[in-house]
């Protein structure tokens, strides 16, 4: 048996927290996994002999990393919707599985992750850093090139996107999210009836050209034309959860953590009227937050 080295066996005792701090900040298991070995990368090219903390000096390297990518990453329209959602069949060596991908989400919240894909980089590392990971502001701040103040600004304002504004006045929002909780059960599982059960008979679909290549924006009506269209997103379905949409519960598919589009819902009497669905520049202009429970 290989015998493991004193410097790696303290790095791995930190990976497990260095993998969820950097899948938090940026969404991916395969960006974690990268962020992750640079930063073991980093740690074997340093004499880490004089650091009385390892566990902050990681990170705070970690972070430095995530900080890095995020900046670098080009903007969600650049790049194809395909090409977020991971296919089936696709594991390729030393890759990330996409079930693996899909529960971590579910685990971690995909709300949040979707509301966190909304911020600026220097907010989601403070507001991930402190209020996921309790690492001092102090320490934070040198990471995001801010003062300590401003860097509390900076989860701050984070906190306040997470939870949101007020919810629309009036609106029963527990059964709201019963009706979308079931839409998307039904959707992931491939239930027709189900999914006919939760639209109203003269529901209209309205979907962003960008969601199916088209000339112009798409609209469907009638419950069983809108339930056939859910069907053929079984697969985006894995990645998708709910969200307050402008304070009411809709849902966001956020395949590798990256907010791709939303369904913004209309409801009249316990079932669906309406789905808007949205995945162009009005994406920057919806208010998203983590719904309650």
């Amino acid at each position: 048996m290989e015998e493991i080295s004193f410097p790696t066996a303290r790095f791995e005792e930190h990976r497990p927290r260095l993998r969820a701090v950097a899948y938090r900040i940026l969404g991916s298991l395969s960006d974690a996994d990268d962020a992750v070995q640079e930063t073991w990368l980093r740690f074997h090219r340093t004499d880490t002999a004089g650091v009385e903390n390892l566990a902050a000096w990681l990170t705070t390297v970690v972070g430095r990393v995530c900080l890095n990518m995020l900046r670098s990453r080009a903007t969600r329209r650049e790049e194809p919707m395909d090409a977020y959602v991971p296919d089936e069949t696709a594991r390729s060596k030393g890759g990330v599985d996409p079930e693996e991908e899909a529960l971590l989400a579910d685990s971690v919240g995909l709300a949040l992750l979707v509301v966190l894909d909304t911020l600026s980089p220097p907010e989601r590392i403070a507001f991930v850093l402190h209020d996921m990971f309790a690492v001092p502001f102090d320490e934070i701040a040198p990471l995001v090139g801010q003062s300590t103040a401003t860097t509390r600004q900076l989860a701050s304002r984070a906190r306040r996107r997470v939870k949101g504004g007020t919810p629309v006045p009036d609106a029963d929002l527990a059964l709201q999210r019963q009706v979308v909780d079931a839409f998307l059960a039904a959707t992931r599982g491939g239930d027709f009836e189900a999914l006919v059960a939760l639209l109203h008979a003269d529901v209209v679909l309205r979907a962003d050209r960008s969601v199916i290549p088209t000339p112009e924006p798409v609209m469907v009506s009638g419950a069983q034309a809108v339930a056939k269209g859910a069907m053929a997103a079984t697969g985006r379905a894995r990645f998708t959860g709910a969200v307050l949409i402008d304070g009411a519960v809709g849902l966001a598919m956020a395949p590798r953590g990256r907010l791709r589009l939303v369904l913004a819902f209309t409801f009249a009497a316990g079932v669906i009227t309406g789905i808007d669905v949205i995945a162009d520049e009005r994406l920057g202009r919806l208010e998203l937050a983590v719904p309650a429970g």
